[in-house]
C-alpha cells in the first residue's frame, strides 16, 4: 500500500496557501503562543490515537509549542468530537477525527450533540486504509467462507467487537453482514485496542479493523487474518486473500482519518495547521511507520478535505439506509 504525501496539484495547492496568510500569521507571534490540544475521541492505542501522537510530535518540533493528545472516548467518538465542537475557535483545540464522526454518525444516531456538517472547519485528510477481518489464532474459522458459513448456521452466535457504536470498525462489520446476508452480534468497546485485547483473550470471536491495530498481533501469532477488504491484497500480508477473491465479490470496507477545528476558526490558523500536518506526513520516519502499517498518508488542503467529507457523507448515509442500521 502506498504512502505518498501531496503529489501533483495537491502539493502545489499546499505551497500556495503555505506562503500566504498562514506564514505571516505565525511569524507575527499571533499563533501559536500556547500548547495545542489534539482531542482523540477514542482510547489510547487505536489508530486515531497513534496518528494524533505522530502528527502532534512533529507539530511540536516545528511550531515550538507543546502538542497534547487528549483521549476522550465514548459514543462512537461523539463525546470527544463534541468537546471540540464547543471549544473556542482559536486553533488551540482540534480533533483527530474518524470517518464515523464526520460522515456516518449523523445517519446512525437519532440525536447528535452537534451537527457534523456545520460544527467543524476541515483542516486536512491525514490517512486512509482498508480493513482486515481477524479472529483469535485458535479459532476454527480460517477463511472468510468459514465465517460466512458459521454465521449462517447459527445467526447471532458470533460476537464481533469494534472501537464503539458508529465507528468504521462497526460499520465495516455491518456492511459485511449486509453483503453476506448473515447475522453477527456487535460488541462495542471504547477503543480498538480494547476490542483486540478482548479478541486475544477469546472474549469475542472476531473484529473488523484497520491494519495498524491488528497487524502486530497477527505477526505475533495471537490473531489470524481471514480476509482483507480491499481490491488488492495487503502487501504486508501477501498470503491473506481479499474478500473479493475469497468470498464476496467486490466487497470493500475502508476508513479514513483527518484533522478538523471548531467552526469559525480563523483561516490563517486553519491553513497553518494544514501546512504543518502535510509537513509532518512528509517526514521519512512517519511515512515508513505508517506504510508498514498499511496506511496511505494524504495531507491535503482544507478545501480538498471539505469536498472529500461531503462525498463520504453522501456515500455512507446511503450505506446506512440500505443496511437499515439504527443506534440509540
Amino acid at each position: 500500500m502506498r504512502s505518498v504525501v501531496l503529489v501533483g496539484s495537491a502539493a502545489a495547492a499546499v505551497l500556495v496557501f503555505a506562503v500566504s496568510g498562514s506564514a505571516a500569521w505565525a511569524q507575527s507571534g499571533q499563533y501559536p503562543t500556547k500548547p495545542i490540544r489534539i482531542v482523540a475521541p477514542f482510547g489510547p492505542g487505536g489508530l486515531v490515537d497513534v496518528l494524533a501522537r505522530a502528527v502532534g510530535e512533529k507539530m511540536r518540533a516545528s511550531l515550538g509549542q507543546p502538542v497534547i493528545v487528549d483521549n476522550r472516548p465514548g459514543s462512537g467518538g461523539n463525546i470527544g468530537a463534541d468537546i471540540v465542537a464547543r471549544a473556542e475557535p482559536d486553533g488551540y483545540t482540534i480533533l483527530m477525527s474518524s470517518a464515523g464522526i464526520l460522515s456516518i454518525n449523523e445517519a446512525l444516531y437519532p440525536k447528535m450533540p452537534f451537527n457534523p456538517q456545520t460544527a467543524f472547519t476541515p483542516v486536512s485528510l491525514v490517512a486512509e486504509m482498508n480493513m482486515l477481518a481477524v479472529v483469535n489464532s485458535g479459532s476454527p474459522l480460517r477463511t472468510a467462507n468459514d465465517l460466512i458459513a458459521a454465521a449462517r448456521t447459527e445467526p447471532g452466535k458470533l460476537n464481533f467487537g469494534s472501537p464503539g457504536n458508529g465507528t468504521t470498525g462497526h460499520l465495516g462489520m455491518e456492511l459485511f453482514q449486509y453483503a453476506a446476508r448473515v447475522k453477527l452480534t456487535h460488541v462495542p468497546y471504547k477503543s480498538a485496542a480494547e476490542a483486540v485485547l478482548a479478541l486475544s483473550g477469546n472474549q469475542i470471536q472476531g473484529v473488523f479493523d484497520n491494519p495498524p491495530t491488528v497487524l502486530p498481533h497477527i505477526r505475533a501469532g495471537r490473531l489470524h487474518a481471514l480476509a482483507y477488504a480491499a481490491p488488492k491484497r495487503f502487501p504486508q500480508l501477501p498470503d491473506v486473500p481479499t474478500f473479493d477473491e475469497s468470498a464476496l465479490k467486490g466487497f470493500e470496507a475502508s476508513s479514513w482519518f483527518g484533522l478538523v477545528a471548531p467552526a469559525k476558526t480563523p483561516r490563517p490558523v486553519v491553513s497553518l495547521l494544514a501546512q504543518e500536518t502535510a509537513k509532518a506526513l512528509r517526514e521519512p520516519d512517519v511515512q515508513k511507520r505508517f506504510a508498514d502499517l498499511g496506511a496511505t498518508l494524504v495531507g491535503n488542503t482544507p478545501d480538498q478535505f471539505g469536498v472529500f467529507i461531503r462525498a463520504e457523507t453522501k456515500k455512507w448515509h446511503a450505506v446506512v439506509k440500505a443496511a437499515d442500521i439504527r443506534l440509540q
